[in-house]
């Protein structure tokens, strides 16, 4: 059995072993695009493909750092609620502070 294999199963992992890359048949003659089976082709194409490996992983990693900074900004909102209820608890506490003192003095 001797397939081509598709984009998401290649026939092989070598670079070296694949095909050339062939111009498009819908692009139409002498356009900019120029063929790439020049030298250095498969150098260009060996880090293409390391490049296109490292995409997820790169991916995974500014997914995670929006994770986090998400998570971040969570337990400052959750901190400041905190602070903001403990403010208004200490501010009802003077006031009942001074509403006895004021009781004292009165009588």
């Amino acid at each position: 059995m001797n397939t081509a294999g598709t984009i998401d199963r290649p026939f092989t992992h070598d670079p070296q072993k694949q095909a050339p890359m062939k111009p498009s048949t819908y692009e139409p003659a002498g356009s900019a695009n120029q063929d790439f089976t020049i030298s250095g082709a498969k150098d260009s194409r060996q880090n293409r493909t390391r490049e296109m490996q490292l995409i997820p992983e790169a991916m995974a990693r500014a997914h995670m750092r929006e994770r986090l900074q998400e998570a971040e900004r969570d337990r400052q909102a959750v901190r400041l609620v905190a602070a903001r209820r403990m403010q208004r608890r200490a501010e009802r506490a003077s006031l009942r502070a001074r509403r006895a003192l004021a009781m004292a003095v009165m009588q």
